[in-house]
């Protein structure tokens, strides 16, 4: 939404519209505080509101944070993800904390831009400086490991990314109008072990959850990946050292009810709390609007029937771009399950074992998440013929590894998605259904499609449709055939009931 069209954003906040939570935030001028649209506070009259595209903006204009609505808890805004410009590449690494590793000049490194020329851009697009929304995303993560840990403050400031105790009280006052001591007196600190942390992401409704976690379930790797009803758990390779995430969510939900993902985080090091929250949000696709992209692919009568059947549902994104990439190429030509297979037989050979003070996250015993998928860096060293696999696509495993070590091909959504394609396109032995699957899981880009890919051959015949005009077909559904392809696999699986 356009914050300069004040009128639709006014309709949105005077009817609570959760849609737009993350979209844009709402200044209230006589109070000095800043909401999400959907805040059940009494609707302030529109002469009285300033709106912003980020919480950055807001308290860059001296807002401070509502205690009742929680604004920063919000789901980012989808058009990142959908225009994937500089200013939705630069979004998402600010999420996942670049700025606080890299700096400023770490971050414009990235994207392709001058500092100077990355700031004014993003101050422009969403009325705050790198710095400030870094600031900003620092604020909430301090503010879960103050509600959520029984951490020392001292602790949660540099888990935080500040650079002082002094530093992170000011911020938390200024953003939030207490101190971290009322922070956490109003909340009953859970007793957890040390380097847990307990809270929750926030999704947009409607979310096919039972659907994305069957999804990862099906393909889960043995040692990195375990699933079971309701709940998921994987590891996770951080900037300071390793992890594990357990995703959980009730059984038989009311799809159109869920709000929140449960999340358990276990780390060596809680600096890497604001990374393994991004890449868990980037897993479970929490920004998408699934209203747009439903009503879109709803228009189609060839899709009506299993948007239907599926309201809400997701395309699951992945926590290591890295990782994905190599069982891209282990997945070619084969089903689900040899793939599966192959990638546990990398994890058992390469794998680096999971220090104790990362694994055991839920209750298993003995742990089922025991390793952490080997590098790229282990992996490009790795003979073709080690592995059991034709030749040529242990060649090009190796060749992509080589590539993704040496940092040519960058999938960690930095640069440009069509320059990210033809990198990989240009690598031997990496056709098309590879480079668009690295895509779509990798990159989040919304608007793939595998017309050559079996399982949507199939979904395509059962249609009623010629699979030979897939690729034809698929154009009606622009700029979201990923969400539709996610469709066209889920209709060769019985609905859940």
């Amino acid at each position: 939404m356009d914050i300069e069209d004040t009128e639709a954003c006014y309709r949105a906040v005077k009817s609570r519209d959760r849609r737009f939570d993350g979209v844009f935030y709402t200044g209230v001028r006589t109070t000095g505080i800043y909401c999400r649209p959907s805040c059940p506070a009494t609707t302030p009259h529109q002469k009285n509101v300033t709106f912003f595209r980020t919480a950055a903006a807001a308290q860059g204009a001296g807002f401070r944070a509502c205690r009742r609505c929680l604004p920063d808890a919000t789901p980012g805004s989808p058009d990142w993800d959908v225009s994937a410009d500089v200013t939705g590449r630069a979004m998402r690494l600010i999420s996942d904390g670049v700025v606080d590793r890299e700096g400023v000049e770490g971050l414009a490194h990235r994207v392709g831009y001058t500092s100077r020329h990355l700031s004014r851009l993003l101050t422009a697009e969403v009325g705050a400086g790198p710095l400030a929304l870094a600031r900003a995303k620092r604020a909430q993560t301090a503010r879960i490991l103050v509600e959520t840990t029984a951490m020392s403050f001292a602790d949660v400031a540099f888990a935080a990314g500040f650079t002082s105790v002094r530093q992170f009280n000011d911020t938390i006052r200024e953003v939030y109008a207490s101190s971290p001591s009322q922070l956490r007196g109003r909340h009953r600190t859970p007793v957890v072990s040390p380097g847990q942390v307990e809270l929750r992401l926030a999704v947009r409704r409607p979310f096919a959850v039972d659907h994305l976690i069957g999804f990862l379930a099906i393909r889960a790797v043995p040692g990195i990946e375990a699933a079971g009803p309701g709940w998921y758990e994987r590891s996770l390779r951080l900037p300071h050292g390793q992890g594990t995430a357990r995703l959980t969510v009730p059984l038989a939900q009311d799809v159109t009810r869920t709000a929140f993902v449960n999340l358990t985080l276990r780390l060596c090091d809680l600096r890497d709390v604001a990374a393994a929250v991004e890449r868990c949000r980037r897993m479970l696709d929490a920004d998408c609007d699934p209203v747009a992209v439903d009503d879109e692919l709803a228009a189609d009568p060839r899709l009506a029937r299993l948007v239907r059947d599926r309201p809400g549902l997701r395309v699951p994104g992945h926590v290591d771009g890295h990782e994905i990439a190599v069982r891209a190429v282990l997945g070619q030509q084969i089903s689900v399950a040899r793939a599966r297979t192959l990638a546990g037989l990398l994890v058992e050979r390469y794998g680096e074992e999971l220090p104790a003070s990362a694994a055991d996250v839920g209750a298993d015993d003995p742990p089922q998440v025991t390793h952490l998928f080997p590098s790229a860096e282990v992996l490009a060293e790795v003979a073709p013929e080690d592995i059991p696999m034709p030749r040529a696509r242990g060649r090009a495993l190796n060749v992509l590894c080589t590539a993704l070590a040496s940092g040519d091909i960058p999938l960690d959504r930095s640069a440009d998605r069509s320059d990210v394609r033809a990198a990989l396109l240009a690598l031997p032995g990496i056709g098309p259904w590879t480079a668009d699957y690295i895509a779509m899981r990798a990159l989040g880009d919304p608007d793939v499609f595998l017309p050559t890919d079996v399982g949507v051959r199939n979904a395509l015949v059962l249609l009623g449709e010629d699979p030979r005009h897939a690729d034809q077909l698929s154009q009606a559904w622009r700029p979201w055939r990923s969400y539709a392809q996610m469709h066209l696999w889920a209709s060769l699986t019985p609905k859940e009931k």
